[in-house]
């Protein structure tokens, strides 16, 4: 990977981070300040988890894939301590498609919040579970690299050995 791609996802990876943490930020107060009089007063503190959490998640997906882009810099993530970074990947995708549901569950009695609108909450939650496990079959490319690596070691050694 060249340096100007690694600076130039660094810097999309520094704008997202920023950029959530505002938001997090605004829609806390939001939640915190304008659903006190609205129809949604009584699902306040499930929203504002939710949301809080769901940050929480972007962010620990953003943490994780600059770990991984300075291992490949390094040219060290065909690694067993790449799998640290991807497994918490996958957890993330998976614990914010539950945060989905969560959400959806949260909205889905009474009249306040259209069906539609929780029906799309669901395919939203089935869209970043794809996504976990998407990232678990590259999690699976990696174990496989990973493995061809050590072997190609092993016989590189055994050569040198013979030779």
């Amino acid at each position: 990977m060249g340096k100007l791609t690694v600076r130039a996802l660094r810097a999309v990876m520094v704008a997202l981070l920023a950029g959530s943490v505002l938001a997090q930020a605004v829609l806390v107060a939001m939640l915190t300040g304008a659903m006190e009089g609205s129809v949604f007063a009584d699902r306040h503190a499930p929203a504002l988890v939710i949301t809080i959490l769901g940050f929480v998640t972007v962010q620990v997906v953003l943490f994780c894939v600059w770990q991984l882009v300075t291992m490949v810099r390094r040219g060290t993530v065909f690694s067993h301590a790449a799998f640290r970074y991807v497994h918490l990947v996958i957890g993330a995708f998976a614990a914010a498609a539950l945060l989905v549901v969560a959400l959806g569950i949260s909205l889905a009695p009474g009249e306040a919040v259209p069906p539609g609108v929780v029906a799309l909450l669901g395919g939203v939650s089935l869209a970043v579970f794809g996504v976990a496990l998407i990232v678990l079959v590259l999690r699976m490319l990696l174990a496989q690299a990973l493995a061809r690596d050590v072997e190609a070691s092993r016989l590189g050694a055994e050569l040198a050995e013979v030779i």
